[in-house]
């Protein structure tokens, strides 16, 4: 029997509409349908926008905003840029490595906590995090990387383990600091470890439910007498040069990625060479695909679709691992599906993530590397002194820290503006004379494979600010000026709010469309990661994570101190009536051993081996920034035995000290003769 045609087309159209209802279930619950009530993901939502819908809060009553609860957390629990989720009630957030806990999103009563106990099984990884960026929540379990490579499935009502994954080789030098993602039914991570060993980045997707893996897709391609695992790696290979696989080649996805479930892609965001120095790696260049790129995957199968490389054959650890946010903006009058992306390199790309096209980029920091990109070909146009030829320094802008680094960006729709972080400083870039015989170590140290600068020479004034930036028309809107080069991540709602943490401690709340500050929170301490905001029983809240934690030191503004700081999670409602308890700042005494003997040439090898082996949490000149003790300050080395139980035995291990038993007891004691040195001179400087 024939049906009519008014019956055919509402056939049609149901067998359509329960079509879409189950795609939308199975990938995009909380991408088209969403009231604002949690914060699933690191950027709340599939697009990563680091936005909400809820205007409970808004400019208008915002003067009523005050802390509804606060939580202390132990000294040696650091926050770092770690953000938290909130479910139904629930907040969830993790400490120090990877160590989860689960609270009462509304009295901030402690539910569970689960520890993976990574200090047990880390190893030398131990020595490359300070733990994890962010978490995600599915399907009644919250995941978490782990600096030991573990990915791991955790009950969010019981807190009990569900499912551990290893997604590395034990000490392969690979480990885990950025967020998993979730993509349908599975949830994928990627490691970093590029800047200390030989490593070959790849990024992996687990079965949601049991952790089986699924796919992996490799990023950069291996040594070609072992074949290539599919056709995106054999024409990734006519790319490099030399015996590129004996440096492992890099391309870690260590932090950014994003997901459109319409159009079924994965985006990854990848990492810098292995080493930095590409005269290492490929010495007769080639652009190196896939470093420094977004990489467009099937998310069923791990297979390519396209890329886009922000700097082909990168040299400076300029990488694309900073968001990737999916929005839909007008271009030339029609809506396009684009991805919204502020690199390291200076540049804010506009892509079509459909299929990769470059639509815009122009710079939102100081940019000398490269002249601009070139929209045709979607190549920067570099600077020729800038890949430091005949090993001439070249005094860089942005340097390797980047324009813009983790700190996560946010897109409001209703603005249309991002509201970015920026960094805007330079540094010095060199190669190194000798290269042909240049090796990773074999213990996991810091290994760019550059040189040294002159010490003559002097970078430019640094600043930093937040900027709101029109992706439409690639132009700065306003910009409020910042206090150092390193403040925390942002986040937006339709409340017309901009919110975002700084070094100095205040939290505070600008205009989105204005950037007029109109509320602030003294915080006692500095803050790295990015708030979120929830709804529970019709009340809107807003919970930020403080414990400021870097190794360098800014020069401005206070230096939070790692044993003294104050690390919290506080959350803020309409009408909160708390207060924190008043706070001093405290800074640990300079004490000398006045009879302890200084021997100037283990206090110069003593200098060589920190810079290699403790700089990068200890910090330069041994004052960190709230990431590590500052050795300045330090009482143990007075005591030889002491430093030596510290770096062999291991005693601080569970307080995230790891061991370096590599080190001789000659070589500890170089690094104790250095530091008393250092302390000495400290205290007669500041008598003088």
């Amino acid at each position: 029997m024939k049906l009519p045609r008014y019956y055919s087309l509402f056939y049609i159209f149901l067998s359509t509409f329960l079509f879409s209802c189950t795609f939308e279930t199975d990938k995009t619950s909380n991408f088209f349908q969403d009231d604002g009530s949690n914060w699933e993901r690191y950027g709340r939502t599939y697009k990563e926008n680091h936005f909400s819908p809820l205007k409970l809060i808004n400019e208008r009553n915002i003067d009523r905003l005050g802390l509804a609860w606060y939580y202390d957390l132990p000294t040696s629990m650091g926050t770092g840029v770690a953000a938290p989720l909130a479910v139904d009630g629930v907040l969830f957030f993790v400490t120090g490595h990877s160590v989860m806990h689960a609270m009462d999103a509304v009295t901030g009563k402690l539910l569970w906590r689960y520890d993976p106990e990574v200090y047990e099984v880390a190893g030398e990884e131990l020595r490359g995090s300070w733990g994890v960026r962010g978490i995600v929540y599915s399907n009644n379990k919250v995941f978490t990387g782990t600096v030991d490579g573990r990915l791991i499935a955790i009950d969010a009502r019981k807190g009990t383990l569900v499912w551990s994954a290893n997604t590395t080789k034990k000490n392969d030098g690979r480990y885990i600091s950025g967020p998993p993602y979730i993509i349908g039914d599975k949830v994928i991570i990627g490691h970093g470890g590029a800047d200390f060993r030989p490593v070959r980045g790849y990024v992996t997707a687990y079965d949601l439910n049991t952790g089986e893996e699924a796919w992996r897709f490799f990023i950069v391609p291996g040594n070609p007498k072992d074949g290539f695992e599919n056709e995106a790696m054999r024409l990734a290979a006519k790319t490099w040069t030399g015996e590129w696989w004996k440096h492992g080649g890099g391309g870690t996805a260590w932090h950014a990625m994003a997901f459109d479930p319409e159009l079924n892609y994965v985006y990854i965001g990848t990492g810098n060479g292995a080493p930095w120095n590409q005269k290492i790696r490929s010495p007769e260049g080639g652009d190196n695909l896939f470093l420094s790129s977004i990489v467009a995957l099937d998310a069923d199968t791990g297979d390519y679709v396209w890329h886009y490389q922000s700097n082909p054959g990168d040299t400076w650890d300029y990488n694309a691992a900073m968001d990737i946010e999916l929005a839909e903006i007008p271009i030339d009058g029609i809506s396009r599906k684009v991805i919204l992306h502020a690199p390291k390199n200076g540049f804010f790309y506009v892509l079509d993530r459909t299929n990769g096209e470059l639509i815009s980029a122009e710079p939102f920091a100081d940019v000398n590397w490269a002249e601009k990109i070139d929209i045709d070909s979607g190549r920067p146009i570099e600077n020729p002194l800038a890949r430091y030829p005949g090993n001439t320094p070249f005094m860089m802008s942005p340097d390797a820290s980047g324009a813009h680094g983790v700190a996560a960006m946010s897109y409001n729709p209703n603005t249309q503006l991002v509201y970015l972080p920026v960094r805007n400083r330079g540094g010095a870039v060199v190669g190194l004379s000798e290269t042909e015989d240049w090796k990773f170590s074999e213990h996991f140290y810091l290994e760019t494979g550059m040189g040294i600068a002159p010490v003559d020479l002097i970078p430019p004034k640094s600043s930093g600010w937040l900027s709101a930036w029109d992706p439409i028309n690639q132009k700065e809107v306003w910009r409020v000026d910042m206090v150092g080069t390193k403040n925390g991540g942002t986040m937006t709602t339709a409340g017309n709010l901009v919110m975002q943490g700084q070094a100095t401690g205040e939290l505070n709340i600008y205009a989105a469309d204005s950037g007029k500050k109109i509320w602030s929170f003294d915080a006692q301490n500095g803050i790295n990661g990015h708030p979120i905001t929830y709804k529970v029983d019709g009340t809107q809240y807003i919970t930020q994570l403080v414990g400021w934690q870097d190794f360098i030191y800014s020069g401005l503004g206070p230096r939070w101190d790692y044993q003294t700081q104050k690390r919290r999670i506080l959350t803020f409602a309409l009408d909160g009536e708390q207060s924190l308890p008043k706070f001093k700042k405290t800074t640990l005494p300079l004490t000398d051993i006045p009879d302890f003997i200084i021997n100037e040439n283990l206090a110069m090898i003593g200098q060589e081996l920190y810079h290699r082996s403790c700089i990068a949490c200890h910090g330069p000149a041994l004052l960190a920034d709230g990431a590590a003790p500052n050795l300045l300050h330090s009482q143990v080395t007075g005591s030889l035995e002491a430093m030596i139980q510290i770096l062999h035995e291991g005693i601080l291990l569970k307080r995230g000290m790891p061991p370096y038993p590599e080190l001789s007891f000659k070589e500890i004691e170089s690094l104790q003769h250095y530091i008393r040195k250092s302390i000495r001179e400290e205290i007669s400087r500041q008598s003088s």
